[in-house]
């Protein structure tokens, strides 16, 4: 199935709606992502009030921005064709709603700052938006995979 497929099954606003989010998904994924990898002890101590010393936490911290910054570009590969490449929408959302609630659980057990709400707020909101997507495929009959 294809976009012009698709275009006839949605109006071309929904589809450009559609679109739209997942580039900015795409650039939600790119703002956490550049300054987590180019400055990740900034980054880590604005999200956890903590200093980011030990080298392996850098590296591993690194590794997990590295993750959001390949979601960022795979979230602009589906805007070309938002049918084709449900998985890396399916695999996106799950990873943000799990991210969201992890996050969350943090949150609340106070080892992470206010800025945590920012990041938690968003995805749950990407996660939503991903789900409504979603049944609008199942509602025009696309296999969501």
């Amino acid at each position: 199935m294809t976009t012009n497929d698709l275009s006839k099954d949605m109006g071309g606003r929904e589809l450009l709606s559609f679109r739209s989010l997942f580039v900015i998904a795409a650039l939600w994924n790119f703002a956490g992502a550049l300054p987590g990898l180019f400055d990740s002890a900034g980054m880590f101590e604005r999200e956890f009030g903590r200093n980011l010393a030990d080298p392996v936490m850098v590296a591993v911290y690194r590794g997990a921005w590295v993750t959001a910054l390949l979601y960022g570009f795979g979230f602009l590969i589906v805007a070309l064709n938002p049918v084709r490449h449900t998985g890396v929408i399916l695999m996106g959302g799950l990873g943000k709603g799990l991210f969201a609630l992890n996050l969350a659980y943090m949150y609340l057990n106070g080892w992470t700052s206010d800025f945590a709400i920012v990041v938690i707020a968003g995805d749950i909101i990407f996660f939503t938006l991903f789900v409504v997507y979603f049944v609008r495929l199942r509602q025009l009959g696309h296999s969501l995979i």
